[in-house]
């Protein structure tokens, strides 16, 4: 009975081993399996991958305001722009009419008009065409600034597409630049919780 005894106890103590032995592989298969999940690694490169971003969009931020004023210029532009079409009219077509009309008149024509000074009457008209050449200029260089402005938003909008937060608060202004960075981080601390 001893015998058996010691016999039972010592398979009591090889059955605990092999379930220890079994738990341990199993613990081990789990870690395996996420290791091979790479939830970790993926997590680390997402960190690093959102610190890059930030950086990139800290070192550029002068450029985002830049951007952001110049839209601002634009519209200011195309304001004074609309004014001085309005003020303008269809004087500019008749600057040229009246420049043709004095200089093929003769003096004694011009006084009979009350036109005394014939050069100083011409340079009162050119200033209606230099209003004019400085207000196409002007919408020239909008335009300009716009397709570059425009150019920079679609490819923001890609950015923003992919999960980049917007750089514009609820007012539609650009936010300033601590209060980006706290929304990106938050961001990016969502981003790697998820």
């Amino acid at each position: 009975m001893a015998k058996l005894e010691i016999s039972y106890d010592k398979s009591k103590i090889i059955a605990a081993e092999k379930t220890r032995e079994v738990k341990a592989l199993e613990n081990r298969v789990k870690a395996l399996e996420k290791d091979l999940s790479l939830d970790k690694p993926l997590g680390e490169i997402k960190g690093i991958l959102w610190a890059n971003i930030s950086e990139s969009i800290s070192n550029m931020w002068r450029s985002i305001q830049i951007i952001y004023e110049q839209i601002d210029l634009i519209a200011a532009a195309q304001v004074e722009i609309q004014k001085a079409r309005n003020l303008l009219g269809h004087m500019p077509g008749q600057a040229n009419r009246l420049i043709h009309f004095l200089n093929t008149k003769t003096s004694e024509e011009l006084a009979a008009l009350d036109i005394r000074d014939r050069i100083a009457t011409i340079l009162t008209v050119k200033r209606v065409m230099t209003m004019k050449t400085l207000m196409q200029d002007l919408e020239r260089k909008c335009q300009d600034m716009q397709v570059e402005i425009d150019s920079f938003m679609e490819r923001f909008a890609i950015l923003h597409g992919r999960g980049l937060p917007s750089l514009v608060g609820n007012n539609e202004c650009l936010l300033r630049q601590d209060e980006y960075q706290l929304r990106l981080n938050k961001h990016a601390t969502n981003q790697l919780n998820a």
